[in-house]
C-alpha cells in the first residue's frame, strides 16, 4: 500500500521566492508531492500519517552542487596510508551525515563511481540522490596532478589512483583528451568534471594558473555534447581560465575565486551557473590538518573570492549551492548559506540557491528543489525560521525531519 504524509503547523517556504505560506499544509502519497499551501485551502486524508511541524520551517531538501562524497580531509589528510578499499566503507558514514543535515541531492565533483551511485539507488546506502562526475581530468602538472617535485605523491594523491571503472585523470593533447573524456563517458558518469585552473589543495599550481588549451576544451565539450547534452562541471579560479572554459561552453564555473567584469558578463551571456564553495577556503583556514601550502594559499584567496562572488551576485549571475564537502567535514554543509548571506544575499536568495537554483543546475528542476505538487517529496523540517537566522540551518539538531522521496530518513521527535 502506498504510504501518505500530512505535513501541518508550519511556515511553507517552498523554494520559489514568494512570500512564505504560515500554518501550511504538504501532503505526500508515495515518492511524491500532491498538494501544499495553506491549512485553510488543503483537507488532510483521514488515512495519512501526520508529522506536526510544530510551528517550524517546511523546506525543500537541500542540493549540494559540490561535493566529494569518498573521502574527508579534516579527518584524514593523508590518504596514502589507508588501505585503498577504506575509502568505499567511509562513504557511506559520510553520506549519512550529508542527507541527516538536510541535503537530500548532491552532484559528487570527483572521485564517487558508479557502484557507489548504484549502491545509493538501490537502498544498501543511505545518502543523498547522487550525481557522479568519477575522475576529474586535468593536465600534467595540474590541479589532478599530485605528484611532488621530490617525484613521490602527495598525501591525496590516493585519490587520484585509477582503477577499473576510474579512468587516470591527467591529460594532455586534444587527441589524448578526445579518448580520455570517451573513457570518463563510458564509466557512467551523469557529468564530466575539468580542473580549468590550478587550485588550493594541490601542491604545485597556484589558483590563478590556467590549465587545459582552448583546443582541448572544445574537445571535452563536444564529446560531453554527443553524450545526449552531459554537462562539463569546471573547477576554475583564475580569470583567464574562468573566461576560457565559459567560452568553450562549460555549464558551471566551480568556485570562482577570480572574477574580472569580463569573466562575469561571459557568465552572465552564457547563462552559466557559478558554485562559490565559500565554505571550503574558510574550512581550510580554519583546520589544523590541512598541508601548511593550502592554508597559507587559502588565506591569500579568500578576501578576493568573497569580492568575485559578491560582484556576480550583483550582476546576476546564477548562484548555485555547493560546499566541496570532503574538503572540510560532511554534514556542515548548510552553513554555506550564512556565507552566501554574507556577500550580500538574502536569507531567502541562499535558500533559493540551494534548492530551485541548484536543481536546475544539476538538471533536475523537473524531479526536485521546490514544493508543489508532481515533485518528488524531499522535505525538510527546521526547528525555526531561517529567515530570521539563516545560521540556525547549519546546526543539525534543528533539522528536525528529512523526507527523501516520500521516505522519512530523518525525525527527532
Amino acid at each position: 500500500m502506498m504510504s501518505r504524509y500530512a505535513i501541518f503547523n508550519g511556515l511553507l517556504i517552498d523554494g520559489n521566492g514568494g512570500n512564505p505560506t504560515p500554518d501550511a499544509v504538504v501532503l505526500v502519497e508515495g515518492e511524491k508531492i500532491t498538494a501544499a499551501g495553506s491549512a485553510s485551502r488543503i483537507e488532510i486524508p483521514g488515512d495519512a500519517e501526520k508529522i506536526d511541524a510544530c510551528g517550524g520551517a517546511i523546506l525543500p531538501g537541500f542540493i549540494d552542487a559540490h561535493v566529494h562524497v569518498t573521502f574527508d580531509l579534516s579527518v584524514t589528510p593523508d590518504l596514502s596510508k589507508d588501505p585503498f578499499s577504506l575509502r568505499f566503507f567511509r562513504a557511506p558514514q559520510y553520506m549519512k551525515q550529508t542527507l541527516e543535515a538536510g541535503i537530500t541531492s548532491v552532484r559528487d565533483a570527483g572521485f564517487a563511481d558508479l557502484g557507489l551511485k548504484r549502491a545509493t539507488e538501490m537502498g544498501m546506502v543511505s545518502g543523498p540522490r547522487l550525481q557522479i562526475s568519477g575522475m576529474p581530468l586535468g593536465i600534467t602538472g595540474g590541479h589532478i596532478d599530485t605528484w611532488l617535485p621530490s617525484g613521490i605523491l602527495s598525501p591525496l594523491g590516493a585519490m587520484t589512483v585509477p582503477y577499473p571503472g576510474m579512468p587516470y585523470g591527467i591529460v594532455d593533447g586534444v587527441d589524448a583528451v578526445r579518448k580520455r573524456v570517451r573513457e570518463v563517458l563510458r564509466s557512467g558518469v551523469d557529468t564530466i568534471k575539468i580542473m580549468a585552473t590550478g587550485g588550493v589543495l594541490s601542491p604545485t599550481d597556484h589558483p590563478e594558473f590556467t590549465q587545459f588549451s582552448r583546443e582541448e576544451l572544445d574537445v571535452i565539450i563536444q564529446e560531453a555534447n554527443f553524450r545526449r547534452g552531459v554537462k562539463v562541471m569546471a573547477h576554475a579560479q583564475g580569470v583567464e581560465g574562468i573566461k576560457q572554459a565559459v567560452r568553450a561552453g562549460v555549464h558551471s564555473i566551480e568556485h570562482g575565486m577570480f572574477l574580472d567584469d569580463e569573466a562575469i558578463d561571459l557568465m552572465c551571456e552564457s547563462g552559466t551557473f557559478l558554485v562559490p564553495t565559500l565554505l571550503a577556503a574558510v574550512s581550510i583556514i580554519e583546520g589544523e590538518k590541512y598541508p601548511d601550502y593550502a592554508r597559507e594559499k587559502a588565506r591569500e584567496v579568500f578576501e578576493e573570492h568573497k569580492a568575485s562572488i559578491r560582484k556576480a551576485y550583483k550582476a546576476g549571475v546564477k548562484i548555485s549551492m555547493g560546499t566541496d564537502a570532503g574538503a572540510m567535514a560532511h554534514g556542515t554543509n548548510l552553513r554555506e548559506l550564512s556565507l552566501m548571506c554574507g556577500i550580500g544575499m538574502t536569507p531567502m536568495e541562499s535558500i533559493i540557491a540551494s534548492t530551485k537554483t541548484a536543481s536546475e543546475c544539476l538538471c533536475w528542476e523537473d524531479r526536485v528543489g521546490t514544493i508543489e505538487p508532481g515533485k518528488l517529496a524531499d522535505i525538510v523540517i527546521a526547528e525555526t525560521n531561517p529567515l530570521d537566522d539563516i545560521s540556525t540551518l547549519a546546526n543539525n539538531h534543528s533539522i528536525k525531519v528529512v523526507m527523501q522521496g516520500g521516505k522519512v530518513v530523518k525525525n527527532l521527535g
